[in-house]
């Protein structure tokens, strides 16, 4: 990517590619059949995963640039997270390794230079440690994000391996210029290298061991985007790995990028077995035209035959506990409608332990796209994600990116706070992880204060709760839980005792709370005894 800048772009760019390079569509404003189904209100549910993504790499969203001061980097974080609340978000997937670096002390890569502006200096603190602590003091899971490959972002020019001389001496790329890979403009780790798998793996279980994240996330780089007419100079590592198992190299670099996923996935969960691992692959599998169970798209570049990411092969295995594609197109486009890589996606999740997170392209609003006027539509996006719920599969979405949210691109930012995720939601929970809730909390000492009311929720000795989730009903209607628009907020748990508070009571209404308690993989306990207070 540009991260996602030039990623983006790719996507845009492949499609275009399947007429050489101009897209001719039937008008500039396009629906599909399938968008007939759209919902005209919002259907609110109770369980969907809402992150938006915060990437790191050219600064594109945190820090906004190098060398600030720490107290200006973690202000600039913290508003980021109280905005992502404010629009109902209940994760954060946070990139912390953009470029065979580190936003931590790390013995598998340097500090960041997008945090100091010097790759290798030290910012000062620990900004992993500060991000998972504040987005878990408002009970959003923290996702952290890995680039396994990428060296450099673009040189300006032809890579060469001589180009490592421009990185610091203790680079682990310098220290190992076996395992590089010059292509296009930029310097790769060559995926397939076993020491280079076990290296990539080894950085990621160094988090996984020492910070308290939920989720282990990755995005549609393994083997890069194809250059036209530039193959990828891994002809010796395919001799020496893989000639004698695999009659070519695709299937060769298909089984390298499988067997990091697989391995990934296993060292993880020995390690912390309700850690979470997802990826975000790039929209489209196949092509229905080359297979005939692919999708009814024409990608100039697909994850299966261009990325060698066979997201079909993880999600059938059991490799990964969500998959989130890249569905950056509009509802109608013929060489990509969101509308039906939807419904095929839902389709490979079906009857599968893996949750189905949709990629949002919120980046794409108020522009054009291909000459296509859609995302000048202000129901595009929300018409995407009413579109999203009518589908049992679906289990969530994440928006690419903070940056593009903050500007509020035709309102989008307060159509999600006022409509689509007007009330929260609770992460979806994974019985293939964990599939025992915790006991219910108790709750007491309820009373008026001010112009709120407070109790307090009292949680067992050895409960493994992570939370609480805090409904409340009108005091002259029977409540019910599952209905998502009775769910007031989420209370991360500090300690066994804790006050709760809520301000937005309406004087001489009465009112009935309920809590549950949830652990970490978001099983949901019975309900506590009802609270009833009438405001005085």
């Amino acid at each position: 990517m540009n991260e996602r800048i030039s990623k983006r772009k790719l996507g845009s760019l492949a499609i275009a590619a399947f007429v050489g390079g101009s897209l001719l569509l039937p008008s500039n404003l396009i629906v599909s059949a399938e968008a007939e189904s759209i919902p005209q209100q919002t259907a609110y549910i109770k369980q969907e995963l809402r992150a938006t993504w915060i990437a790191s790499v050219l600064n594109i969203d945190w820090p906004s640039k190098p060398g600030l001061s720490v107290s200006t980097q973690k202000e600039e974080f913290i508003k980021y997270l109280e905005e992502q609340k404010a629009m109902g978000m209940n994760a954060v997937v946070m990139q912390i390794k953009p470029t065979a670096d580190a936003f931590y002390p790390s013995e598998y890569g340097l500090w960041s230079q997008y945090l100091t502006g010097v790759q290798g200096k030290n910012p000062g603190y620990n900004p992993l440690s500060f991000m998972i602590e504040e987005a878990h003091k408002r009970n959003m899971e923290f996702h952290a994000w890995f680039n396994p490959y990428r060296i450099t972002m673009p040189l300006g020019k032809t890579a060469e391996l001589s180009d490592l001389d421009k990185l610091p001496e203790s680079h682990p790329a310098r220290e190992h210029p076996d395992w590089v890979i010059p292509y296009g403009q930029q310097l790769y780790f060559n995926p397939g290298i076993p020491e280079v798998q076990q290296f990539v793996i080894d950085g990621i279980m160094e988090v996984v061991e020492n910070y308290d994240i939920d989720a282990v996330h990755m995005d549609d780089y393994f083997y890069p985007y194809k250059i036209e007419g530039v193959p990828f100079p891994d002809q010796a590592s395919y001799k020496k790995y893989g000639a004698s198992k695999f009659t070519n190299v695709e299937d060769w670099r298909r089984d390298n990028v499988n067997n990091l996923i697989k391995h990934i996935n296993e060292e993880i969960k020995a390690e912390k077995s309700y850690v979470k691992f997802g990826i975000s692959p790039f929209g489209v599998w196949r092509n229905k035209a080359v297979d005939p169970t692919g999708s009814d798209t024409a990608a100039g570049q697909t994850n299966y035959d261009d990325l060698y990411a066979d997201t079909r092969t993880w999600i059938n295995n059991g490799y990964i506990d969500y998959i989130a594609p890249q569905l950056y197109w509009n509802i109608g486009l013929p060489v990509a409608d969101y509308a039906k890589l939807l419904d095929w996606w839902t389709k490979e999740v079906k009857g599968k332990n893996v949750q189905l997170y949709i990629g949002q392209a919120d980046y794409k609003i108020n522009t054009e796209s291909n000459g296509v006027q859609n995302w000048f539509n202000p129901e595009e996006m929300p018409n995407q994600l009413k579109l999203n719920r009518t589908y049992k599969e679906f289990d969530g979405s994440m928006h690419f990116s903070a940056k593009d949210l903050r500007k509020n691109p035709l309102g989008v930012a307060d159509r999600l706070s006022n409509d689509i995720y007007k009330y929260p939601a609770l992460v979806p929970p994974m019985p293939w992880i964990d599939n025992n809730a915790p006991k219910a909390p108790n709750v007491s000492r309820s009373k008026q204060t001010g112009a709120g009311i407070q109790f307090e929720i009292q949680d067992h000795k050895h409960s493994d709760a992570s939370y609480y989730a805090i409904y409340r009903f009108d005091g002259k209607k029977k409540g019910n839980i599952e209905d998502s628009t009775n769910l007031l907020a989420t209370v991360h748990k500090e300690k066994k005792s804790q006050l709760f508070i809520d301000h937005t009571v309406q004087k001489g209404k009465t009112y009935i709370y309920v809590v549950t308690a949830l652990d970490r993989t978001h099983n949901e306990s019975k309900q506590t005894k009802q609270i009833k207070i009438k405001i005085k």
